[in-house]
């Protein structure tokens, strides 16, 4: 199996980039598209151990591919279980929106992914956070992908971009206060005003499971949680290898 398939590889290893401080690296734009596939509803096709290997191989080949055409896989996870209708969630990111769409689609054509169904698609962009101008999301800076990562947008209330400004930054601090309590846990906030449904998507990375049930549970104590109308839906999974991607979707 490639170096693209390690735990600690393509879609765990280190970003190649050095990791730099926050608000580093502005100069380009950091788009990011979440695509969760479902396995078939009458169930996958019979395969062996061999047509797994050779779709996982595939797989790998065409992220390979991606990764020299300035596409990063960060990671496809294991997301089943969590929920009746996602098995599978993959993150790319990277420079160009456009090129994200077709790596979106090649992936979806690989053997390994050719028999799912696509139930859930959003894209985003890397803009000035709403709490400081001087905030980029982990992805963007180079830091090394966590084991677990839940992945949610959301929209916020109507009079919330009409308040005051200093009474929204003040509420918007001391929610971001409480993100000092787990410091393990990555953020990655990007915003996707007219891009679909919603106006944020947040993705939080964590070596724990549990890490990200707490640090989301700590979050429901700030009061602007009660800007928020819309956070759903949530898909949370576990990083996997191509090869682990084919044993979730037998």
């Amino acid at each position: 199996m490639s170096q693209h398939t390690a735990p600690h590889a393509s879609q765990g290893r280190p970003d190649p980039r050095p990791e730099h401080s926050e608000g580093a690296g502005e100069d380009r734009l950091h788009w990011a598209v979440w695509s969760v596939f479902a396995r078939p509803a009458g169930g996958a096709e019979a395969r062996t151990a061999g047509d797994d290997a050779a779709a996982a191989a595939e797989f790998d080949a065409v992220v390979e591919q991606l990764a020299a055409e300035g596409v990063t896989l960060r990671g496809a996870y294991d997301v089943s279980g969590m929920r009746e209708d996602a098995d599978v969630l993959t993150w790319l990111h990277g420079p160009d929106a456009q090129a994200l769409q077709a790596a979106v689609r090649r992936l979806r054509r690989t053997d390994l992914l050719s028999g799912t169904r696509q139930v859930w698609n959003a894209m985003g962009v890397h803009r000035e956070a709403e709490f400081t101008a001087n905030h980029s999301p982990s992805f963007a800076r180079g830091v090394a992908p966590e084991q677990w990562v839940c992945v949610y947008p959301f929209v916020r209330s109507y009079e919330w971009y009409y308040m005051n400004a200093e009474r929204r930054s003040e509420m918007l601090r001391n929610h971001g206060m409480k993100a000092r309590d787990f410091p393990q846990v990555l953020a990655n906030t990007i915003a996707c005003f007219g891009l679909n449904d919603f106006e944020w998507l947040l993705a939080l990375e964590a070596p724990e499971l549990v890490d990200l049930v707490d640090v989301m549970r700590h979050f429901r104590n700030t009061e602007a949680r009660l800007h928020v109308r819309e956070e759903t839906p949530f898909y949370t999974g576990r990083r996997i290898r191509s090869d682990e991607v084919a044993e979730v979707l037998r």
